[in-house]
């Protein structure tokens, strides 16, 4: 529609503009409005077990976070130095999703055998797992699928992580009957570790260097190379839990 306004007397034009001017400045606000970060949400409902939005390490609230993530599991070292993590796991409860309750943990996490690296300081080899916030990109194992929504895929024994940052295929998984996987890449056959596994969605840009293969997976009882990692039972109700649907994120933190 095309208003005209070129015979309007000058006070009429005037009027409209401070309209118009006051309309803006209200969408403005309401917009800023709907986009308080997660970390505001209130705390004050805990019953029995549950765990309020309050409880969650302020870290954990990303902008993902405040979009459709609906679980969320929380890895909290003591240090940067330690090989042990508290690990938790909350999902957005109730018809406004505007509490995140605890369902699982406290566990006791391994994570990598020169901890946890800080924020942008992850290396490939240095033995440290990556800090921040990260999604699934698929389930794997050596074996069967045990139960889980996310897509599964079996680990054979020409099956790499090629952790080469020379390679072409750095930070993908290879089947090396077709495709070389670089030098030195990470056997996926291996038991118990990668009995059951999911992807960290880390380095998903594949930048040479940052890092590769990283894992939340069964313990063997020590430190990992740089990935996350629990008891197989634990494990097992973790993975079982987590829903595609539901965006889930990791938040890993020193």
């Amino acid at each position: 529609m095309v208003v005209r306004v070129a015979a309007a007397p000058a006070a009429m034009l005037t009027m409209v503009l401070l309209a118009g001017l006051a309309t803006v400045t209200s969408a403005r606000a309401t917009t800023r409005a709907s986009t308080v970060p997660g970390s505001t949400v209130p705390g004050s409902t805990v019953v029995a077990s549950t765990v309020v939005a309050s409880t969650v390490p302020a870290s954990t609230v990303t902008a993902a976070a405040t979009s459709a993530v609906r679980q969320r599991i929380t890895v909290t070292a003591s240090s940067y130095g330690t090989t042990y993590a508290t690990l938790r796991g909350y999902q957005l409860s109730g018809s406004s999703s505007t509490h995140w309750v605890q369902v699982f943990g406290p566990w006791t996490a391994r994570v990598g055998s020169h901890g946890v690296a800080p924020p942008g300081k992850k290396r490939e080899g240095d033995g440290r797992t990556p800090s921040g916030t990260y999604g699934f990109s698929f389930f794997f194992g050596v074996l069967a699928n045990p139960g889980v929504s996310y897509s599964y895929r079996h680990a054979y024994s020409y099956d790499y992580w090629d952790d080469d940052p020379s390679s072409a295929r750095y930070n993908e998984w290879v089947d090396t009957r077709s495709a070389s996987a670089g030098r030195a890449p990470e056997p996926l056959h291996v038991t118990p570790a990668y009995n059951y596994a999911a992807v960290i969605a880390y380095n998903t840009a594949r930048k040479p260097g940052l890092g590769s293969a990283i894992f939340f997976h069964v313990g063997t009882g020590g430190a990992t190379a740089g990935c996350v990692s629990l008891p197989s039972a634990e494990l097992l109700k973790v993975l079982r839990w987590l829903r595609p649907a539901a965006n889930p994120t990791i938040t890993i933190t020193g």
